[in-house]
């Protein structure tokens, strides 16, 4: 089918179309044409103040299969993050067992050929993310692993962290890491300051990101090697990143694009939706988020997608497990970001600066080049319900609320999703 994306403006650093308003027909699974004409097509799709980007990619998401399926699989996952506008996801090693043989990078990735959504493996830095003993990350990365990290877990072993950066650079490979101190952390609840001590909640102060994150910038000047921070959530983490990167380490990082817009006061009511790690910070927080991104030193966005099941979020706070199922509502939150932040850096921080981190190839939006595209429609509201919903878990405050900004377009591996006359 010859499909006519009319009229939408192209946000792709990489293009010559960067910010123009064109015609871009996909036929066969690549982009053929793209210009001010108008094509002869089976198919238009009238884009007019849409925005087309290369394929959003999420560097970071948490599935529960294998192990905990009731949570999220593989099929459920993918069908959300296609219907969020996500042509590849890459997958945290936090489940059972852990991805951390050939076999479980197979299991992963095996089923791509069929796929519109690309499935990337992260795989375990340690055997079963436990911080004890390091994994065979040379297969791993001859398997296909995009990257080593043990997801959710700070890899607090100094010496076995200092020996994955060594050992990864055989291969230019990449390692990630949540820097979080585990002992400052230890049955903290949510962000440690003035709502913590109103709420009477035991708190996590910034100092466990920061002490973590100096403790991992100490390492990769010793060592060299590459390394990207995770889910980063304080503002004085962000100065110590654009400090790390004057110096010439090789070093970036994430946020979630939910710890950009949220901060704890939403916490007075007890929500346990709000409930997630890092914690939401304060106000001055936020600005400094906002702040990174706007200068660069946030290299990307990412969704924080951590599904849980009923009976981890329906208890007391104090015994709820922390997360948001987040695929299927960023492209509103993006829509929210662009007051504060040009669209095209967002989409960048979305899209492009993932694969480059994760040494994949870059989709980009030129004529003859492979249709890996997303297509979003700033303006349209849409409510987050049964109708929209496909995870298997329902842990999204959003849930039930109108929301404005939707992905009604995706386009990968000869494949397309279309949700627009």
């Amino acid at each position: 089918m010859k499909i006519l994306i009319q009229a939408a403006t192209l946000l792709d650093k990489h293009s010559p179309f960067h910010l123009k308003e064109k015609n871009v027909v996909v036929q066969n699974g690549k982009i053929t044409d793209i210009g001010d004409k108008n094509f002869s097509a089976d198919r238009v799709i009238a884009a007019k103040g849409m925005y087309l980007s290369p394929g959003w990619f999420d560097l970071g998401c948490v599935s529960g299969d294998p192990g905990a399926e009731g949570k999220e699989d593989l099929a459920s996952l993918t069908k959300t993050a296609l219907q969020a506008g996500f042509t590849d996801l890459a997958l945290l090693p936090n489940t059972i067992p852990a991805v951390q043989t050939k076999n479980d990078v197979q299991y992963i990735t095996g089923g791509n050929e069929n796929r519109l959504v690309q499935l990337h493996a992260l795989a375990a830095i340690t055997k079963d993310t436990k911080g004890a003993e390091l994994t065979d990350m040379q297969d791993l990365h001859m398997a296909g692993a995009v990257g080593f990290t043990d997801g959710l877990r700070h890899l607090d072993h100094t010496d076995i962290f200092l020996k994955a950066l060594q050992y990864v650079q055989r291969f230019q490979g990449l390692v990630l890491d949540h820097p979080e101190d585990h002992w400052l952390a230890l049955f903290g609840q949510m962000h440690e300051g003035p709502m913590s001590t109103q709420l009477g909640l035991k708190g996590i102060p910034r100092l466990a990101e920061e002490l973590a994150l100096l403790r991992n910038l100490e390492l990769l000047a010793y060592t060299g090697g590459r390394l990207h921070l995770s889910r980063l959530s304080a503002a004085r983490s962000f100065e110590l990143v654009k400090s790390a990167k004057r110096k010439g380490l090789r070093v970036t990082c994430d946020c979630t694009t939910y710890q950009a817009l949220l901060n704890d006061a939403l916490l007075v009511d007890f929500d346990t939706h709000y409930k997630v790690s890092p914690p939401l910070r304060e106000k001055s927080d936020q600005e400094a988020i906002l702040k990174a991104l706007k200068d660069g030193t946030l290299d990307v966005l990412v969704s924080g997608h951590v599904p849980q099941d009923e009976e981890s979020k329906q208890v007391e706070f104090d015994h709820a497990e922390p997360g948001i199922i987040n695929l299927a509502t960023v492209a509103s939150q993006l829509i929210s970001l662009s007051e504060e932040v040009p669209m095209e850096d967002l989409v960048h921080k979305i899209s492009t600066a993932p694969r480059e981190i994760a040494g994949l190839d870059v989709p980009t939006i030129q004529e003859d080049t492979r249709a890996c595209l997303t297509l979003l429609d700033p303006a349209r509201t849409w409510t987050f319900g049964e109708s929209t919903h496909f995870s298997r878990s329902r842990n999204s405050p959003w849930l039930g609320r109108e929301m404005t900004g939707k992905v009604v377009a995706v386009f990968n591996n000869h494949k397309q999703w279309i949700d627009v006359a």
